[in-house]
C-alpha cells in the first residue's frame, strides 16, 4: 500500500512552509495566484487525494499577461553570502519573474538617511514596489512609507513605544525557539541565564529580548540585570574614554570586553540576538581567559554558516530563508494588487538547533 500523501510532503516538494500549501489548497488566506497553481498542480501529480476542498478551477483559467514593473530592493548594509537574506533573495527574485517584475537593489547611503532623499540610483517612475532589508532608521522607513508605494520591511526599526509604520512587515518567528531553550536550560538546571544585543537596533532584537523575559518569567527563573547587555558603544553606559586596541575606536566588541569586565560573576549561558554577536563574545570570553561552554554557554539566532564552522560550533536558531523569500513575494504582490486592505505583520518558522556552545 502506498503512503497516503499529506501536505508536509506536498510543502517538502516545494520547499515552502506548510502553512503555505494549506491555504493553497483549502482556499484561505492571501497567496499570489502563481504560487497557489504552483501548489495545486503539484499535488494533483502527487496524488492528493483530499479534492474536495480545492478549488481546481484556477488550474482551468488561461495564464495571465505577465506584468511589468520594478521592484526596489532598499538596504543599508552589505548583504554578505552569510546573511539570510542571501539565499532569501534568490527565491524572492525567481518568484518576482515569475509574475513579470524585475529586481533592483539600492544602497541607502548615510548621507540618503540624514537627509531622508532616496537613493540617486532609485527612479521613482519605475516602481511598482519597495522591499527594505537591513534598514533600521525609523525616520527614513517613515519617508519610504510616504511615497505611495506598496512597501514591504523585512524585518523592521524597534517599535518599543508602539508606534506603527504604515506597511507590512515579514519576521522570522523570533519567540518560540527562545521559549523552548530557556525551558530547556532549566530542564538541565541551569537557572542562571543573560542576554547580549541591542534592543534598538531593529523590531527582531527587540522581540528576542522579550522572548527571553517572557521565557524567564515563565519558567520561575529570576532575570539580573547585570546579565542583560542591551546597549552599544553610542549608549554611554561604558567609559569610552578607555582606548580601543584599534586606533583608539572603541568597537562593539569592546563593548563588551568592558561591560565584561564589570561583572563580578558570570552567567551558565548567554543568549545572544545573533550569531555575529555571539562570535563577538567568544572573543572576549578568550580575551578574559573563560572557555565556552565550560565557564559559559553560548545560543546565537540566525544559523549562519559561521556557526557551523567556528570551535566550538555554535546553537543557534536556523531561519528558513526560502520560505521567507516566498512569503515576502506573496505579501508584497498581494499589496500591490489590493493597496487599500490593512497592513499586515507576518511570522515565518525559525528552528532551534543545538551544537558544542551548549554542551551539545
Amino acid at each position: 500500500m502506498t503512503n497516503r500523501i499529506t501536505i508536509q510532503d506536498i510543502a517538502d516538494e516545494l520547499g515552502l512552509s506548510r502553512n503555505t500549501v494549506s491555504k493553497a489548497i483549502n482556499n484561505t488566506g492571501v497567496l499570489s495566484e502563481t504560487t497557489r497553481k504552483k501548489v495545486l498542480e503539484k499535488a494533483i501529480a502527487m496524488g492528493y487525494k483530499q479534492f474536495s476542498y480545492m478549488d481546481l478551477s484556477l488550474l482551468n483559467n488561461k495564464p495571465k499577461k505577465k506584468e511589468t514593473g520594478e521592484v526596489a530592493l532598499l538596504t543599508a548594509s552589505f548583504l554578505s553570502n552569510s546573511h539570510f537574506a542571501s539565499p532569501m533573495l534568490d527565491k524572492f527574485q525567481a518568484e518576482l519573474a515569475l509574475v513579470g517584475y524585475s529586481l533592483s537593489i539600492h544602497n541607502v547611503t548615510s548621507a540618503d538617511l540624514k537627509s531622508l532623499k532616496l537613493p540617486a540610483s532609485l527612479n521613482k517612475k519605475n516602481i511598482v514596489g519597495i522591499v527594505c532589508i537591513e534598514l533600521f532608521d525609523e525616520a527614513y522607513c517613515r519617508m519610504l512609507t510616504e511615497q505611495d508605494i506598496p512597501t514591504l520591511m523585512i524585518d523592521a526599526p524597534a517599535q518599543n513605544y508602539g508606534q506603527s509604520l504604515n506597511s507590512d512587515i515579514l519576521l522570522m518567528e523570533n519567540y518560540s525557539s527562545i521559549l523552548s531553550f530557556i525551558h530547556e536550560m532549566k530542564r538541565r538546571n541551569y537557572s542562571s541565564i543573560g542576554f547580549i544585543g541591542d534592543i534598538n537596533h531593529c523590531l527582531s532584537f527587540s522581540e528576542r529580548f522579550i522572548a527571553f523575559r517572557n521565557g524567564m518569567y515563565f519558567n520561575s527563573l529570576p532575570i539580573n540585570e547585570n546579565y542583560c547587555i542591551t546597549g552599544n558603544v553610542d549608549t554611554h553606559d561604558i567609559n569610552t574614554s578607555i582606548q580601543g586596541p584599534d586606533d583608539n575606536v572603541v568597537s562593539y566588541q569592546d563593548y563588551l570586553y568592558y561591560k565584561f569586565k564589570e561583572l563580578k560573576s558570570f552567567p551558565d549561558v548567554f543568549i545572544c540576538a545573533n550569531d555575529f554577536i555571539a562570535i563577538d563574545v567568544l572573543q572576549v570570553l578568550k580575551r578574559l581567559n573563560k572557555k565556552c561552554p565550560e565557564d559559559v554557554m553560548l545560543l546565537g539566532f540566525d544559523d549562519s554558516t559561521e556557526s557551523r564552522i567556528i570551535s566550538p560550533t555554535l546553537s543557534s536558531v536556523h531561519i528558513h530563508s526560502q520560505a521567507i523569500g516566498f512569503s515576502a513575494m506573496e505579501l508584497l504582490i498581494s499589496r500591490i494588487t489590493e493597496p487599500d486592505m490593512n497592513y499586515r505583520k507576518m511570522y515565518v518558522e525559525s528552528t532551534l538547533v543545538y551544537r558544542e556552545s551548549t554542551r551539545d
